[in-house]
């Protein structure tokens, strides 16, 4: 019903307006009497065959909400009726901020893709932070980026204030540098600028009475060199996972109107060269990282091809969008009838 009736009628707008009328209608109607526990009924799968524990954090089951669909916690609560083991809310700057000039997203139909360029917007720290003090036991990942203003040298300082703010109502963290629509942020995943800002989130970190595992979140468009020194450097440091991957920047066979505008690709067109980071992850580390697969999940096998290439979890946003809520159940079932 969703893809053949309601998605039509929502892909006759502006993709960023409906993205904002979907949040207001989820939040009224799901705040509604008996209306969440209907949608959890209808969503949820409930199995301990499902039940996963990684980096120390038990999770319901291994299908996440990828950052960026509820960048600034507004609606964790009520995505959660859908049956997400996890959601990453986010990226989270220390400032507020309007990110990039709209038209910044656009659907790529013919490919099932979007790409976007909305450059880190979202309402700050101090806000967002707010909002997750009423989250109702919601496992969440604090995506955590720069704001545009700080220069790379930096950066670090923003990263920290971020972790220190969010710290106690977050389960776990995700440094963001491998986004493409802040300037120069991939610069960071150079070394150097890596280690220092990886190294100053850690010895934070061992302060805290309760410390939180820390991730990185890393591009698709590493080349083996890259990510080859990424391993080395996760290991070293003792992080505790790898979320593979972001957006990208590349165009590859592509067949949209809108496939030459600038931004983050995701959708099914990054669904393979996600698995060949994965796998090469998970080879090079011998599978002693653990792993959050994303990108291009739309069917319930292409999760399935993300945990054998070495994913521990897995995350959605595109593959939401385009499937709707029932590819949560489906994964979970398709998991449920593997184990």
């Amino acid at each position: 019903m969703y893809r053949k009736t309601i998605l039509p009628i929502l892909f006759l707008f502006d993709p960023e307006k409906v993205h904002n009328f979907t949040f207001l209608f989820f939040k009224i109607s799901l705040n509604l009497p008996f209306i969440g526990f209907i949608i959890r009924k209808i969503y949820s799968v409930e199995n301990k065959k499902l039940h996963k524990k990684i980096f120390g954090l038990k999770f319901n089951n291994p299908v996440g909400l990828a950052a960026g669909f509820d960048k600034n916690a507004k609606l964790y609560n009520e995505l959660n009726y859908f049956g997400f083991g996890f959601i990453e809310i986010g990226t989270v700057t220390p400032e507020p901020q309007k990110g990039n000039s709209k038209k910044r997203l656009f659907r790529l139909v013919d490919d099932k893709g979007i790409i976007n360029r909305m450059g880190f917007n979202n309402d700050g720290m101090c806000k967002i932070t707010t909002r997750l003090k009423k989250n109702k036991n919601v496992l969440i990942g604090g995506n955590i980026g720069k704001n545009k203003s700080t220069p790379n040298n930096q950066a670090v300082n923003d990263y920290l204030l971020c972790f220190n703010y969010l710290h106690d109502f977050v389960d776990y963290f995700v440094v963001n540098v491998s986004s493409p629509n802040t300037p120069n942020l991939r610069e960071l995943q150079n070394k150097e600028p890596l280690i220092d800002i990886l190294k100053s989130l850690k010895d934070e970190n061992i302060k805290k009475q309760k410390p939180k595992p820390i991730l990185l979140k890393i591009s698709p468009d590493l080349s083996k060199n890259n990510l080859s020194e990424i391993v080395d450097i996760v290991l070293s440091l003792k992080i505790d996972g790898i979320i593979a991957t972001n957006t990208t920047i590349q165009r590859n066979s592509l067949k949209s109107k809108n496939m030459n505008e600038s931004g983050g690709l995701s959708g099914k067109p990054i669904s393979e060269r996600s698995n060949e980071v994965i796998r090469y992850i998970s080879e090079k580390s011998k599978g002693s990282i653990p792993i959050i697969g994303v990108g291009g999940i739309h069917s319930a096998q292409d999760a399935i091809d993300k945990i054998n290439a070495g994913a521990d979890l897995v995350q959605i946003y595109t593959g939401f969008i385009y499937e709707g809520p029932s590819l949560v159940r489906s994964i979970n079932k398709a998991l449920v009838q593997m184990s």
